[in-house]
């Protein structure tokens, strides 16, 4: 057994550890509606570069990321292909759900063929409002994210509370 299954890492090891991961973070992009838009400005435009942050997109495989950025409207077709693309990761992996639609259906809750938020599938690690929300709101969702990673005890990866941007 290891240090990091035993729980007993070294203090000064694990926040080397987190600031390496939180810092080199490969983003696998999921979009399915208009906030993808959103979401490849945030990722491919100059004015929003998100590689200053230390958040590479576009890994070649699910395989190569540790964080997926899933926006749009997730219909319940799509969903084992989500799950898929989820279960190719690698640990430890995270999830940020951008827009009302991934987050709770947005103005498509009442359809039958719509997911009532892909919480319901994957645990979500930040949640990012808005219909379409702007590219701020996900380089806000990262920066957070990136807080989380630097403070969590490896051990306990998988317990704690989804983040919400305000």
């Amino acid at each position: 057994m290891g240090l990091v299954e035993s729980g007993k890492m070294p203090k000064p090891l694990t926040s080397l550890l987190n600031t390496a991961r939180k810092y080199s973070l490969w983003a696998y992009q999921w979009g399915l509606a208009c906030c993808a838009i959103e979401m490849g400005a945030a990722f491919a435009s100059p004015r929003y570069d998100v590689m200053r942050l230390g958040v590479i997109p576009l890994p070649a495989s699910p395989r190569q990321a540790d964080v997926v950025v899933i926006s749009g409207t997730v219909t319940d077709k799509m969903v084992p292909s989500i799950k898929r693309l989820y279960e190719q990761m690698a640990d430890p992996k995270y999830v940020i759900s951008m827009g009302s639609c991934t987050n709770c259906g947005g103005p498509y809750w009442d359809s039958y063929s719509v997911t009532k938020g892909i919480d319901q599938v994957l645990p979500v690690d930040v949640y990012i409002p808005g219909c379409p929300p702007r590219p701020e709101a996900l380089l806000e969702g990262i920066v957070l994210l990136q807080q989380r990673i630097g403070r969590e005890d490896m051990a306990d990866r998988w317990r704690g509370d989804p983040l919400v941007v305000q």
